[in-house]
């Protein structure tokens, strides 16, 4: 006789009165079937409730390529899973007087007082998503205010080496921007580079969260890393953020998609800066609040609860009600119909729960190597999805919403 065994995980849900109940097994079998079709060499998906309790903690690796058991307490390189941690950052800063939205970066980074805007032979604009190369390219000087918002909303104009124009993708690629010895090396760098847009234009992914951190450094005198243990990690007790590792941290090997299989990537491979990635190394002395955080899935999750509970946690406050409010609400790409874009805050349409991908509501965000969280406020819980790799397979770039798809699928059909 076959017996089929359910584990069935139980958590108070804070809009209906009643348990909310999803199928264990089947969350590890989705689990499995990223490692076992060669799509991924690990994958770790993570529940946690507010008050800490874990809800659900489950890792797949290849043992070929990752000798030692993944679980929450394995350090990965998180990429734009840092960008809401600065700008939370930020708006603490903005609470207590230090910095304010509208004021104006070069106040902070003189370095950027006359940065130039880049445009194509005839004058094209380069900062739309399907521009095709447009080369040789032009600089013309504007006159522009750069505002702390322009930063926090992405529109500020910095960008990365990923843009529609290869030309421009070896100009900031010639940089080495990951290589700069601190943040007053990386400033004089970008010093040399053009503005993809005149800021405030439009909404445009780049290095601006990792300016933001700079105008943090700047206005307090500290560094990066710094405030993230002074405001953050040491008033909550958090262990599982940082910028470097230690001797007993050992970083996940980085693996590539790009053959349709993965492997471990080549060098230069991940090009976001172009040939270089940021330094984790115990020297290091420049912080990317964009880009450059380590973190397990236990320590993010601590994080990610702060939000979740309005900006304070265990009798400690962070930020206010009414901050965490503003960084929730609809800022930029509101017209898209998968939800918008808070502060680096998505935050989920009804459309997720018709294409079965999770909920209305949700806050999410994710990074380079294919690390994921998002936020459910009605039911109180975080989850994390986290992997290491760069341009996965059509199979794995879906793992979020189909593993997210699966949890909410049960969650909704017990709610009934």
């Amino acid at each position: 006789m076959k017996y089929l065994i359910l584990l069935l995980l139980f958590f108070s849900c804070t809009v209906e009165d009643k348990p909310i109940v999803f199928d264990k097994l089947e969350v590890n079998k989705a689990i499995d079937k990223y490692v076992e079709n060669e799509s991924l060499a690990v994958l770790h998906v993570y529940l946690e409730k507010l008050d800490g309790t874990p809800l659900y903690s489950n890792s797949r690796q290849d043992f070929s390529y990752i000798g030692n058991f993944v679980d929450e307490n394995t350090w990965f390189r998180i990429w734009s899973m840092s960008k809401i941690v600065t700008i939370s950052l930020a708006m603490d800063l903005i609470e207590d007087g230090v910095i304010s939205l509208n004021d104006d970066v070069a106040n902070y980074i003189p370095e950027f007082k006359n940065l130039k805007i880049v445009k194509g032979p005839n004058g094209e604009k380069l900062n739309h998503w399907d521009d095709i190369s447009l080369c040789p390219l032009t600089e013309v000087q504007e006159d522009y205010k750069m505002t702390v918002s322009d930063l926090i909303n992405h529109k500020a104009g910095f960008y990365y080496s990923t843009t529609k124009t290869n030309c421009l993708n070896e100009l900031i690629a010639s940089k080495n921007l990951a290589t700069s010895v601190d943040t007053n090396d990386m400033i004089n760098r970008l010093s040399d580079l053009p503005l993809i847009q005149i800021p405030g234009e439009k909404f445009y992914y780049g290095l601006n969260t990792t300016i933001l951190g700079f105008v943090l450094e700047r206005a307090t005198g500290k560094t990066l890393r710094h405030l993230l243990k002074e405001r953050i990690l040491d008033p909550f007790g958090i262990e599982g953020i940082d910028y470097v590792k230690n001797d007993s941290i050992k970083l996940l090997p980085v693996f590539s998609g790009v053959d349709k299989s993965v492997r471990p990537a080549n060098q230069g491979e991940l090009d976001i800066f172009g040939q270089d990635v940021p330094n984790y190394e115990p020297e290091n002395k420049l912080f990317l609040g964009g880009e450059g955080m380590i973190a397990t899935t236990n320590g993010y999750a601590d994080f990610l609860r702060i939000l979740l509970n309005n900006g304070k946690l265990n009798g400690v406050n962070f930020l206010k009600k009414s901050t965490i409010k503003e960084m929730s609400s609809p800022h930029t790409q509101i017209d898209n119909e998968y939800g918008y874009n808070g502060y680096n805050l998505w935050v989920t349409s009804d459309k997720h729960i018709e294409d079965g991908t999770g909920d209305e509501g949700l806050w999410t965000g994710g990074g380079y190597e294919g690390t994921h969280f998002w936020i459910d406020r009605k039911r109180g819980f975080v989850g994390l999805i986290m992997t290491q790799i760069f341009s996965p397979n059509k199979i794995a770039a879906n793992k979020e919403n189909d593993i997210r798809g699966l949890i909410y699928k049960e969650i909704f059909k017990n709610e009934k």
